[in-house]
Parts: C-alpha cells; structure tokens; sequence
C-alpha cells in the first residue's frame, strides 16, 4: 500500500511539472470581427516576411538617386504599397527589397551591374537615414534581433540576374554586397537562361554559364530564385542545386492557365522535393485569369467616356467618375482568392513550402480588394483562421519556411569554406 501511495504522489508531482497544454483555439467557431482582431494579434506577434517589395526601384521611378533625398518612408506615403507606418500596422517585419534591372539594361554592358549597386546603395540609405526605423538584414538571425529591437528588417534580393553581367565572380561580389536571393531572368532571356515571359528560347533552359551561377550561387549563399524562369529553365536550376530554392513571387498555374510565369503543379511538387517554397504573389493577373479581361473592359469604358467628355486622367471630374465606375465594375480579385491558391500549394505538397512574396509596389493598381497594401496582412491572415489554419501554419507561411531555406543555403555556404 506505501508503495502505491508513493508511485500515486509520484505521478502527481510529475504530472504537476508537466508544462500546461497550449490551448487550441477555435478561431472558425469566431465572428468575422473577432477573427480579424486574432489576426492583428497573430500578425504583430509573430516575424511576417514577405519575399518581394519593389520599393527600391520606386524610388528610382519616382526620381530620387544616390545625389538627392530618398523617398521619405518612414512617415505614411500617399502613393505606393509599401511605408514603415503601414508596415507596421500590418505586421510586416521583413520585406525582401527587390533589386529590379529592367531587361532593357542588358542591351548595355554594365548597366545591369551599375544599376543593381545604386539600388543597393539607395536601400541601405533607408536604414542609415532611418536607424529608428529600418535596419539592413543579412540572415535570419539579423531579422529575428531587429524584431525584438521593433525595426523593420530590409533583406535584398536582386531580381534579374543580369547584374552579374559575364562574370561569375560577381555573384560573390554581390553575395559581399547583401543580396541573398537571385532571381536567375526576367522578362527577356539573359545569359544565364530563359524567361517565362519571353517567346525566344535561347538555351531551353540554363545556359552553361547559368549552370555555373546556380553552383556558384550554392558556394557562397545566395538563394536561387526561380520567379520569372521558363519550365525549362525552373528543372535545370532544380537539377543542379545543392540546397532549397524559393519563388520569391509567383503563384499557382492551376487559376491562370496558359500562364507560365506561374508555377504549375508539376512545378510545384519539383520545388517541395527539393525542400523549396513558393512565395505567393497578390498581383491581379497572377491570382485570377478573370482579372486581365475584368480591367481591360473598365480601362476601354473609361477611355472612351474621357473622349466623349472632352476630359483629361487629371481632370477631378474624369478621377471622380473613374473611382464609381471603377468600384461599382470591380475587376480585382479578393483576398479570398489569395488564400485559394495558398490553400492549392497546401493541398499539393504541405504546409512547409509556401509563403508571402507580395510584389508589391511592383504590380500597379492590380491588387486584390483587402490587400491593397502592407497594412492589410491580416485581412489574409483572418482568411486563412477562417480556413481552419492554426497559428503554427501561419508561423510557418509567414517567416518558418523561408527562413529554413534561408538558414540551409546559409550552412551549405559556411560548409563550402
């Protein structure tokens, strides 16, 4: 009987010392109210990353270079997608700043490379002029210390390979600069191999100076990232690298068929056996093949009715009927649609191998209703709550996947030296 006694008192202490359950909450069962102010929560508390922000080339759109002011986003912006103020209300922590070299630029010898080094400058300017604010992130060890400090993380990606001209030592050079993702093309076939976008296939895939960017890439960890890329070229990268891939942001083939520079399925289930993500885009045509066709009929109305008119884009009255006309033919998509092709990716390979990769300030006025801009995250969050994600699966969407990717190209490279 003691000894029972004992063996009882035993498993009391023992089940005392136990950590308390986490409590599983039911965030279906809520209102939609109650499941957006989850989400604020959700979203504030966790490291949101998301794969590509064209801010960096905005502000060379806008006119500002390395001899004048920068675009001033510390403070709430008129324009644009993409502010520390917005961010913040969004709880977005680690916006990939994209590196963008027109496929223009390749025409030139060196001007993919000179442009590629004054955005990066432009970037780090943020940071420097705004050290309150914004902080540079070169890992995600550098992301995770800027969250506790409240800074918002500014990792680049360079999009367009080209900045890496005919020479391969410049992918170290950039690796040395700060970037850690290439997107390998872009609208045109480069050196290094062939683009979605483009009709001309000049290799069927990688070039035998891109087989040696991709190792290279591998050697000293920088991410490889195959947004953009024709399916040919998507396999041969694939084939070749050591570790994980992204798509810094594309989304799923299935509701844009027809459109390569989305992934299809195939596509999809290569990049999770090689241990990748696929970073979701918001831009319109890439969530719905309805989109193009929605707005190409209100751009034709509205042209039409300025002409009829006698009326200007500038003019107020031509603005306030383009605003009704617009919201009453809404063409955009939803951020239900988002969740859809999030909810596809999942369905395919598993929740380990898709996240955020936005483009925006990249994608022009073509964003769903409810994700206009960084402030609107939870909207999408509170979709994917009502979707019966639990808060882990948001983790790993927004940040935990990524940066395995990351962390991995980050190891192979430090093993490589």
């Amino acid at each position: 009987m003691k000894k029972y006694v004992s063996l009882l008192a035993l498993a009391v202490v023992g089940f005392a010392c136990q950590p308390p359950a986490e409590e599983t909450v039911d965030y279906t069962a809520m209102s939609d109210a109650e499941r957006l102010e989850a989400a604020k929560e959700i979203a504030h508390k966790t490291i949101m990353v998301d794969g590509h922000v064209d801010l960096p080339y905005r502000m060379k759109v806008g006119g500002f270079t390395l001899q004048r002011e920068i675009l001033d986003v510390s403070v709430r912006t008129p324009d644009g997608n993409f502010d520390f103020p917005r961010s913040k209300e969004g709880g977005l922590d680690a916006p990939f700043m994209s590196i963008y070299i027109p496929a223009g630029n390749q025409q030139t010898p060196g001007a993919s490379k000179a442009l590629a080094d004054s955005l990066i400058m432009m970037t780090e300017r943020l940071a420097s002029t705004f050290p309150d604010k914004f902080a540079m992130a070169y890992s995600p060890s550098d992301v995770e210390a800027n969250f506790a400090k409240g800074l918002i993380s500014l990792p680049m990606g360079m999009e367009n390979g080209s900045g890496i001209e005919d020479d391969l030592s410049n992918v170290e050079y950039f690796a040395d600069r700060g970037i850690r993702y290439i997107t390998l093309t872009h609208g045109k076939a480069n050196l290094i191999g062939d683009s979605s976008y483009d009709t001309v296939r000049l290799y069927n895939g990688l070039s035998e100076f891109g087989e040696q960017v991709v190792k290279e890439m591998n050697r000293v960890g920088i991410m490889v990232d195959l947004s953009h890329v024709s399916d040919e070229t998507f396999k041969d990268a694939l084939a070749i690298t050591k570790v994980p891939v992204i798509a810094s942001h594309s989304s799923a083939r299935k509701f844009t068929p027809g459109f390569e520079r989305n992934m299809s399925d195939e596509l999809i289930k290569a990049m999770a056996e090689n241990g990748g993500v696929v970073m979701i885009n918001f831009g319109g045509s890439f969530i719905d093949s309805a989109y193009a066709a929605g707005s190409s009929k209100v751009r034709e109305h509205l042209v039409n009715y300025m002409a009829e008119n006698n009326l200007s884009r500038g003019d107020s009255a031509f603005k306030a009927y383009a605003a009704e006309y617009t919201a009453a033919n809404n063409p955009f998509p939803t951020v239900q649609k988002v969740a859809d092709h999030i909810d596809h990716v999942v369905s395919l390979v598993g929740i380990d191998h898709v996240g955020f990769g936005s483009d925006f300030d990249g994608v022009g006025d073509s964003l769903p209703t409810g994700l206009k801009d960084v402030s609107m995250f939870p909207n999408l969050i509170a979709e994917l709550l009502k979707r019966g994600y639990s808060e882990e699966d948001i983790a790993k969407i927004c940040y935990k996947n990524v940066f395995r990717v990351w962390q991995a190209v980050e190891d192979y490279a430090a093993s490589q030296s």
